[in-house]
């Protein structure tokens, strides 16, 4: 048995079984729904069902309230029909032929970025390519099953090594291991492209780009992707963090900076120490960016970083600064379950 969806504002539709997530079902015909952690965790597939029956799956409770659910909405990548149904997605695009693949890689180099942030440098077998977007992240496969995921932080135009910026969690099963013992010409299993997070090259929007922490990964792919690719739209890169310290790249983007005059690298640190000697930006990020444009009406965001940030500068720019909610593209980090 399997049920008709359609999806509103587009009159898209799509066919959906039973026990099958809405995610999933989408996605097995062409069309893509935002989307990130696909397990219920991080909220960013939230969408409202306007009509018909869902069972929300194992949506988490924090992501997924019991308002949220009076009010109608429900996680797509946890949901499943009950009949059909009428759903409202106003980033919904249409698939392209990016194939998903899961493949060996070996780790090819770590480089301490921070005390508690490295880069980790995967090389693909000679034979294989991995095609991605800026922004996307891929998923590594762990012996037991699990998976962790990670987005790229370099673009597609230099995609010879895959580069990931990865914290070390306290407790955290991978990055204990690879903060510990993993080490150059280990092997590792990954599965991608992933994810709805990509810059949009066909919008003439200037852009607002606010990351958390290592929220800095995807958003440095996206910069340099637009740079590749000769985009000269104003560009504003917010990176917020907690101490001097954190800007672990920051030499980077204050080169990007330097170097085209259409990039603005504004760094916000929230609990600088006195050591830090700091005399630049400090707050939340994201009230840093409402600062500057109170007016984001003409413009597009692209926020990666945790979910408390990214609630919030989605609520808070959408409610104060006049943005269209459907050109707010958000990543959320957030820590898988031990």
């Amino acid at each position: 048995m399997s049920y008709q969806i359609t999806v509103q504002p587009s009159g898209r539709q799509f066919t959906a079984e039973v026990g099958e997530s809405l995610l999933d079902a989408a996605q097995r015909q062409g069309l893509t729904l935002p989307h990130g952690c696909r397990n219920g965790g991080c909220g960013v597939c939230k969408g409202k069902v306007l009509a018909g029956s869902v069972d929300y799956g194992r949506a988490e409770a924090h992501r997924l309230t019991e308002d949220d659910k009076a009010a109608g909405f429900a996680l797509f990548c946890c949901a499943t029909a009950r009949s059909d149904l009428v759903i409202e997605s106003k980033q919904m695009v249409v698939a392209d032929d990016l194939p998903v693949k899961t493949l060996p890689a070996r780790i090819e180099k770590l480089e301490r970025l921070a005390p508690d942030v490295i880069e980790l440098h995967l090389r693909l077998p000679a034979s294989e390519n991995l095609k991605f977007r800026a922004g996307q992240y891929v998923d590594i496969l762990l012996k037991d099953g699990g998976r962790r995921s990670f987005s790229l932080a370099n673009a597609p135009d230099n995609n010879a090594l895959l580069q990931l910026h990865i914290r070390h969690v306290p407790g955290g099963v991978f990055t204990g291991q690879l903060f510990s013992a993993m080490k150059v010409r280990d092997m590792l299993r990954i599965n991608g492209p992933l994810g709805s997070f990509y810059l949009r090259q066909d919008s003439p929007r200037p852009i607002i780009l606010l990351a958390g922490g290592t929220g800095f990964a995807p958003i440095k792919a996206i910069v340099e992707h637009a740079i590749a690719q000769n985009l000269a739209r104003p560009m504003t890169l917010y990176w917020g963090v907690k101490t001097r310290a954190d800007l672990y790249m920051d030499a980077l983007p204050r080169q990007w900076a330097a170097d085209y005059p259409h990039i603005r690298y504004i760094p916000v640190l929230s609990e600088p120490s006195a050591a830090d000697a700091w005399s630049g930006r400090t707050g939340l990020v994201h009230h840093a960016a409402m600062a500057d444009f109170p007016d984001l009406s003409a413009h597009q965001v692209y926020a990666c970083g945790g979910p408390a940030m990214i609630d919030a500068a989605k609520a808070d720019f959408t409610a104060r600064c006049a943005l269209p909610e459907e050109e707010f593209f958000a990543d959320v980090f957030s820590f898988a379950a031990q």
